[in-house]
């Protein structure tokens, strides 16, 4: 018999919403780290976080919005357990393959300026990574990071 998995208790939580341009890449990272920051993460969990955001954050403005521009929705939950989870949802153009999407080195990026590494990064600086996306109704990106005890109860 399966029982039923409690999820973690919501401690706080932040959610901003911006236009899809670059010079607010900078601003969603700092504002995740600021945020963050009252679980008191190491300066490395901190660094990998903020990589992490501005990595979702880029998709959504390069690929996301591609002629035009939306909006991005950056919400910051953080759970009991020290548990960081991150979502950035944006309304544009969608994930056709999102398999093909996660593969390192893949883009859609015709111009050659983008190297295909942004989930790759994604996973990288996390524990988990979900990506929900449907063509035309655009993407959900959930992150989480269960940052260390530091010697804390």
């Amino acid at each position: 018999m399966k029982t039923k998995q409690e999820k973690p208790e919501v401690l706080n939580r932040m959610q901003i919403k911006f236009p899809a341009l670059s010079v607010n890449e900078g601003m969603a990272r700092s504002v995740a780290a600021v945020f963050i920051s009252q679980l008191d993460p190491s300066v490395t969990e901190l660094a990998d976080i903020k990589c992490a955001v501005s990595e979702a954050v880029t998709n959504c403005i390069v690929h996301a919005y591609r002629d035009t521009t939306g909006y991005i929705t950056l919400t910051v939950t953080l759970l009991a357990g020290r548990i960081v989870r991150i979502e950035v949802k944006d309304k544009g153009c969608g994930i056709r393959d999102i398999r093909q999407a996660r593969q390192p080195l893949f883009t859609t990026d015709t111009g050659g300026e983008r190297s295909g590494m942004g989930f790759t990064v994604m996973e990288s600086f996390t524990d988990s990574l979900r990506v929900l996306s449907k063509p035309g109704k655009g993407t959900t990106v959930t992150m989480t990071r269960r940052l260390s005890d530091r010697g804390r109860f």
